[in-house]
């Protein structure tokens, strides 16, 4: 059985160029050579599984789903290697833009928001190669995938379209990103907070003193957290108290009312209350008991 391949440019024009790569080897691993030119950003969409990418741009080897992608910028002429796995399809699609195509889109020059994008881009900071999972395509990225793929028109008006496509991709991964940096920020938040309070719920600790110590606000504080480790700040705090509470009544040395005060509660009816809400019988009960 012959090897049966095919890989053709979509379009090309001074500053774009797509090309798409589909290949079956049936007797050895389907392979091919990707070029990136220089001062070129390349949008790479990896539809087959276990794809294997060799860059000596980036001095390392990577494995990729079905469905993920990568962005990256390069500054010189750069060519890796692509290989699929033994009896599978290696299908990928490369979109190449000149920088300066993106450059004078982006305008970073008049617009701080479009600078820091560029910048981003240009680091590589989109390329998620150094992420553990890279990005994966939305629906929305594989029908306008599909409309480049199978676009029919021609000269200027084809021009248009796809230029328009690939504005749209863009835009959609630099909101994807966003909303990936914007979820790190949040676990971070989450991070710092679980750890203030791991070392002060025994005091009379405030969601606004947590606030003050990070500088962010009640509202976010609470939000952070909640979508971190599904619990509230309050249930949480409560919790750590009542653990630690439990722990301390077995020792019939020390007080109930010095385990209240050490566990964060200035009374000791409050104290009583929340450890009878928890485990469904009184401190002394639970001390009598044991």
């Amino acid at each position: 059985m012959q090897d049966q391949s095919r890989k053709g440019i979509l379009f090309q024009s001074e500053d774009i160029k797509i090309l798409m790569q589909e290949e079956l080897c049936p007797d050895k691993y389907p392979k091919s050579v990707m070029i990136e030119e220089k001062h070129s950003f390349n949008l790479i969409f990896l539809l087959s599984p276990n794809i294997h990418l060799n860059s000596p741009d980036a001095n390392t080897k990577f494995l990729f789903k079905k469905n993920q992608y990568i962005l990256h910028y390069s500054s010189q002429e750069n060519v890796s290697q692509i290989l699929g796995e033994n009896h599978e399809i290696l299908k990928y699609l490369q979109i190449q833009i000149n920088y300066q195509y993106i450059f004078k889109l982006i305008n970073p020059d008049i617009n701080k928001e479009g600078a820091e994008i560029l910048e981003d881009m240009v680091r590589n900071n989109y390329i998620f190669l150094q992420k553990n999972t890279p990005p994966s395509m939305t629906v929305e990225m594989h029908m306008i995938l599909k409309e480049i793929i199978s676009n029919s028109k021609k000269g200027f008006m084809q021009k248009l379209l796809i230029e328009a496509k690939i504005i749209k991709l863009l835009i959609l991964i630099f909101e994807q990103f966003r909303e990936k940096t914007t979820n790190e920020s949040s676990s971070k938040t989450a991070s710092v907070i679980k750890k203030y309070i791991d070392e002060n719920f025994h005091r009379n600790i405030k969601v606004g003193e947590i606030g003050k110590l990070i500088g962010i606000n009640q509202n976010s504080i609470r939000k952070a957290f909640k979508a971190q480790y599904n619990i509230t700040i309050t249930d949480y705090i409560s919790e750590l108290r009542m653990l630690k509470a439990k722990k301390m009544i077995i020792n019939k040395e020390i007080m109930i009312k010095e385990i209240s005060i050490e566990c964060g509660y200035e009374y000791v009816q409050n104290f009583t209350r929340a450890f009878k809400k928890k485990f469904g019988l009184s401190p002394e009960k639970l001390r009598n008991d044991q």
